[in-house]
């Protein structure tokens, strides 16, 4: 047919004839594409930690997040973030924000006390040695972050029941270690039968819950000879009885 101004042209494709250009570009990017899809799946399955490198970089990003914010003011959101995973990862290892919030104070903690408490002491050292190594340590310098996230964790609980049921729950697994080591005291004499096992371990818990709390305020504290001559002190009266003493 011929048209107005010359015969009609037969168009090739939807807007014109396809040039050679327009074909190989097309087919490099499919290429492209292709590749990079092939690389990204080969980039991922390479990158993916394992479960345990995934557990501890949450429970390290954890500690940081909790340590600025605050247990109410960690998100679980930035926390995936900085540990360079998602929100999924935490809840399929978590429980809930709490047992975040106890593990990590447990990931940047030093073991050295709670290793003690769990048994890993020196064999026929006494059990008053061994509470006295422990209360010398309350005055001793430290960088431990857990100390700080510990009493993050006692105020926070005083506005969540969970968390407060959470932390209850490990005051008594040390309340049971530290019983024992009293009880074994009172049977090799070294502390009096007379005194009452959990008053002694509530004491204890008191002297190290001070602490805590001195800690957050920079408050000076006595230096470790001075304590540990006070402890000393404390366990000699222990395996006093007043009135044995007496008659």
């Amino acid at each position: 047919m011929s048209g107005k101004h010359g015969p009609e042209r037969r168009l090739s494709g939807k807007h014109g004839p396809e040039r050679p250009f327009e074909r190989r570009t097309r087919s490099d990017n499919n290429r492209y594409h292709h590749a990079m899809e092939l690389t990204g799946d080969d980039t991922r399955a390479r990158a993916a930690p394992g479960r345990a490198e995934s557990r501890a970089r949450l429970l390290r990003a954890a500690a940081a997040v909790f340590g600025e914010r605050g247990y109410a003011g960690a998100g679980v959101a930035e926390i995936a973030r900085r540990a360079g995973l998602t929100t999924g990862a935490i809840y399929s290892q978590f429980a809930d924000k709490a047992a975040l919030l106890l593990e990590a104070i447990d990931a940047v903690s030093t073991n050295e006390v709670r290793a003690v408490l769990q048994g890993a002491r020196p064999p026929r050292e006494r059990a008053t040695d061994i509470l006295a190594t422990v209360g010398s340590h309350l005055v001793e310098p430290t960088d431990d972050g857990g100390q700080a996230l510990l009493l993050e964790a006692f105020v926070a609980a005083r506005r969540d029941p969970e968390l407060a049921a959470m932390l209850r729950q490990r005051v008594g697994d040390q309340d049971r270690r530290l019983g024992k080591l009293i009880d074994e005291a009172k049977t090799d004499g070294t502390v009096d039968p007379a005194l009452d096992t959990d008053a002694i371990v509530t004491l204890c818990h008191s002297i190290a819950l001070g602490f805590l709390l001195f800690r957050s305020i920079d408050r000076e504290l006595p230096t470790p000879d001075a304590w540990r001559a006070v402890i000393d002190r404390l366990v000699v009266a222990a395996a006093t009885n007043p009135a044995q003493t007496e008659t």
